[in-house]
């Protein structure tokens, strides 16, 4: 490029800098696309690709971890981890053969100790320092009083970064999630933040996953009420998916509908025909369901 030339560009780009700067001052500053969307679209892109077109380039596994960690600073406390009805827990007046016994059943590595109520969670109690004592053939407590550790307490709204970062800083692999009258709501561990973005880990002593969606005879299907609404709107029926409140499973959009959490055998009739049958539930949320396919009109003779 002559000297010419590249004054000319210089002279462009000058020019355009002033044109730039004359309609932010008028018309405001333009929303600039940030890094999140851009990323988002580059994945959006490469949707569907079956492998990485050049060396060094993300495959289809790599996108869904990176989407997922775009997203993990979306999402709370109150959108992770173990819900309160599944929580497994020990009340403070446990003995210590009863304490081997439910982590034995439990297969878990801490469990959350609680005093009368499951709203009053006091601590934690490691299997390490069960193992300890048994390993070692030391006298059995008579009480586990010396074995409860202190757990983090937080709040439905604390993001899970945020919690991922206090758990990282005060070396504490558990947290209790309290609801706005500060009863507990669930329990989030270190591996549940990790799963957000890395996806389900299972291990040896996981019972193998059921699925969430199973068909029936007739077109009925049996589905967990944890399932989403997306992926029941891709395998049964794309209506379904259509919900007037922000609900994201199928047991969140059944208790919409019918205002409660129905009791069981209840039919929640759906506005596109489908009948929603509750198979197990307790007081406070559903745990499976059955859809029943809509009654087709009678053809006119």
């Amino acid at each position: 490029m002559s000297e010419g030339q590249s004054s000319t560009v210089g002279g462009d780009s000058q020019e355009n800098g002033i044109w730039s700067g004359l309609r932010s001052l008028i018309f405001g500053e333009q929303q600039e696309e940030s890094l999140r969307e851009q990323l988002e679209e580059a994945i959006d892109r490469h949707e569907g690709d079956p492998g990485p077109d050049a060396k060094g380039d993300l495959t289809p596994l790599e996108r869904q971890m990176v989407r997922n960690l775009l997203h993990f600073g979306e999402r709370d406390a109150g959108d992770v981890g173990v819900p309160r009805a599944d929580i497994i827990a020990v009340e403070e007046r446990t003995t210590f053969d009863h304490l081997v016994q439910i982590f034995a059943e439990a297969g878990h590595s801490r469990l959350p100790v609680y005093r009368e109520s499951l709203d009053e969670v006091i601590g934690m109690v490691h299997i390490k320092d069960v193992f300890n004592i048994l390993a070692t053939g030391a006298e059995h407590p008579a009480t586990i009083a010396g074995l409860i550790r202190d757990p983090l307490y937080v709040p439905m709204s604390r993001g899970a970064l945020d919690l991922l970062a206090d758990m990282r800083q005060k070396r504490v692999h558990l947290a209790v999630v309290l609801d706005e009258y500060s009863g507990t709501e669930g329990l989030v561990t270190i591996e549940d933040l990790i799963e957000e973005i890395v996806g389900e880990i299972e291990d040896e002593h996981d019972d193998a996953p059921q699925a969430l969606l199973v068909p029936l005879d007739g077109g009925a299907w049996d589905a967990d009420a944890r399932v989403g609404l997306a992926e029941v709107a891709r395998t049964v029926d794309p209506a379904l998916e259509e919900a007037e409140e922000d609900v994201d499973t199928l047991g969140g959009l059944t208790a919409v509908i019918a205002g409660q959490v129905p009791d069981i055998g209840t039919l929640v009739a759906h506005p596109t025909g489908w009948t929603i049958e509750v198979l197990e539930a307790d007081e406070r949320r559903i745990h499976r369901l059955r859809l029943h396919p809509p009654i087709p009109a009678p053809e006119d003779e």
